[in-house]
């Protein structure tokens, strides 16, 4: 059984992870690494959230042809979610998918929830067992590390959001 403090290890992995992965996307389409997001510090939530939920889902022992439609269904719907509460508390758009086919309010598009779900697949069955042999061997560690990993994380939270929101209301569109 998982218990609460693994779940959180695999979320700051996977928010860092997030963070890597969308900076090496920008370092190839735009030439630079560095891509505003919402939180200040090397974390992207919604790389945390979805992963969870697909470890909840997998562990429901679900028949494999619901859980690969869950694989679809869920990173799409915490990105929606993500950019409808970003674009409704701070009044500005992170990303911006509605320059594409078949997209719903700019927050998600076909093309990139196809990629979100092969990821998500790739995520659970390849780097998932990679990650719970890590914990494993770092849960000692880990028990050290995770209170001042969970002030940083809730402090970056914290100040971001406060800083965002002191930032206006004027609705724009960030980096895409």
């Amino acid at each position: 059984m998982t218990g609460a403090q693994q779940y959180f290890f695999y979320f700051i992995i996977y928010s860092f992870l997030g963070w890597v992965l969308e900076g090496t996307y920008n370092l190839y389409s735009n030439g630079s690494f560095r891509k505003e997001g919402f939180m200040k510090g090397p974390f992207k939530p919604m790389y945390g959230f979805a992963p969870l939920f697909l470890l909840l889902a997998r562990d429901l022992a679900l028949p494999l042809p619901v859980f690969l439609l869950l694989a679809l269904i869920i990173p799409s719907a915490v990105e929606f979610i993500s950019g409808w509460l970003l674009k409704t508390l701070f009044h500005r758009q992170w990303w911006d998918y509605s320059g594409l086919r078949y997209h719903l309010q700019g927050h998600i598009c076909l093309r990139f929830s196809l990629y979100w779900w092969v990821l998500c697949i790739a995520c659970i069955y390849g780097i998932q067992p990679l990650m719970e042999f890590l914990y494993q061997r770092v849960e000692p560690l880990w028990e050290l590390l995770l209170p001042p990993v969970a002030f940083f994380f809730t402090a970056d939270l914290l100040w971001t959001s406060w800083t965002r929101r002191r930032g206006g209301k004027k609705l724009e569109l960030g980096e895409s």
